[in-house]
């Protein structure tokens, strides 16, 4: 696994709305989603939490690889691409319930695995 650049883990602590996360399913479609419910694991993993999910939690549970988009208060772009897991117990899961609103309901919570990291079109990792 890789780890978060500097510059981008200081920018992930400065991000402005909701975050894009964006899954494949079986049939190479893409599906993409908003989500405000997230948080930083570890420097090489980023969790959501999986409020609502459908599409989005059956292609994890096939396997996709996913990306989150996010953009800065001062409008810089940055996209991470890894591997996906679901995580219904654990300690991810645990994380996830200490930050995810009390409002939702926290069914699991997904990690994405660093592997690829951009800035705009600027590969960083």
């Amino acid at each position: 696994m890789s780890q978060l650049p500097e510059e981008v883990s200081k920018a992930w602590d400065n991000r402005n709305g909701p975050i894009v996360l964006v899954t494949v399913d079986g049939a190479g479609l893409p599906n993409a989603i908003y989500a405000g419910a997230v948080s930083k694991f570890a420097e090489d993993t980023l969790v959501v939490a999986d409020n609502y999910f459908d599409k989005t939690r059956r292609n994890i549970l096939r396997g996709s690889k996913g990306a989150i988009l996010f953009i800065t208060k001062d409008n810089q772009s940055f996209q991470i691409k890894g591997r996906l897991e679901y995580h219904r117990s654990g300690p991810i899961y645990e994380d996830m319930k200490k930050w995810n609103p009390v409002k939702y309901p926290g069914h699991a919570a997904v990690s994405l695995m660093v592997e690829e990291v951009y800035q705009g079109a600027k590969k960083l990792l």
